[in-house]
Formats: structure tokens, C-alpha cells, sequence
């Protein structure tokens, strides 16, 4: 699943296994307990999330420029989201999926949250905290190796093309 919200009380994404959420406002307090999966990206206007929010089992990360991520973060831990009809896309940065959310949430809603957001972007990016559960990223590098050896395999398996 995928939301935008303009905030949210006590307990925000807690038990969250999958998907992807933006939260453009304050949280209450306990954000993020259970959180097992799918990344939350949470607008920290007033510098003070870090406190209301449950690290037991997610780590806390800035929101990188696209280069800067494509430069320092292996591409295996990188957060896919689903088409409409719920295919895996591509890894993308975390500024696109963020940005293309606001955009569509905007264009949808008429927010003008999400536009102040988008008209300040730069400024505001910095103010965004990533909401990444440990497991989840565990889970990823995982799956990432497990898909690589299987290509290996599969390469080593197939007949050699003869030269001529």
C-alpha cells in the first residue's frame, strides 16, 4: 500500500510490513513500533521526530540527494515500490519516490501542504527523516544475493557458445 497523510496521531505506522507512506505533518508519539517493513518517509519541520518515534526496530536516515545516494547506498537495499496493479518496479532513489508522491498527492488532493513542499524542494528535502525498519533492510540485501547467485548459476549452467 502507499499513503500520504498530513500527519498522524499516536502510533503512526505501527505493525507497518510493506509499502510506503509519507507523512507531510507532526506524529504523535510511538511512530513506528512493529515496523517490520516497507520505508516511511516523515517531513521533521520542527526537528523533534527522533523523539516521538519508536527506534526498536527502525533506524533513522536522512533523505539523500538522488546523486548522493546513487553514489554512497548499494542499489541492493533500495526501497521498490508496486505498480497499480502491484508489480515491483525498479529500485528508485529515495528524492524520486518521495517527489513523485508529493506531485501525485497534490495533483489529486489540491494540497497545499504538499505544494509548499514541492515549491521549496530543496530546503525541504532536508527536513525529511527516512524511516527504515532493520529488518527490512536485512530482508533486501538478502534477496538481492539470493537473485545474484541464481543469475551466476543459471550463467555457469548455460551451453558455451561455440566461435567460429
Amino acid at each position: 500500500a502507499t499513503a500520504v497523510v498530513e500527519g498522524t496521531g499516536d502510533h503512526g505506522c505501527e505493525y507497518m510490513t510493506g509499502g510506503t507512506v509519507a507523512v507531510l505533518g507532526k506524529t504523535g508519539r510511538n511512530f513506528a513500533a512493529g515496523m517490520s517493513g516497507g520505508i516511511a518517509y516523515v517531513f521533521d519541520e520542527d526537528g523533534h521526530f527522533a523523539k516521538r518515534c519508536n527506534t526498536a526496530m527502525v533506524s533513522l536516515e536522512k533523505l539523500l540527494p538522488a546523486h548522493e545516494q546513487e553514489a554512497t547506498v548499494d542499489k541492493a537495499i533500495w526501497h521498490r515500490t508496486k505498480s497499480v496493479d502491484g508489480v515491483d518496479r525498479e529500485p528508485q532513489t529515495d528524492e524520486a519516490i518521495l517527489k513523485k508522491l508529493l506531485e501525485d498527492h497534490h495533483r489529486w488532493t489540491g494540497s497545499q501542504r504538499a505544494r509548499d513542499i514541492l515549491d521549496h524542494w530543496a530546503e525541504s528535502r532536508a527536513k525529511f527523516v527516512k524511516v527504515f525498519p532493520n529488518e527490512y533492510r536485512r530482508a533486501l540485501g538478502e534477496l538481492n544475493a539470493a537473485k545474484e547467485a541464481a543469475t551466476t548459476i543459471a550463467q555457469a549452467k548455460a551451453p558455451a557458445v561455440a566461435k567460429v
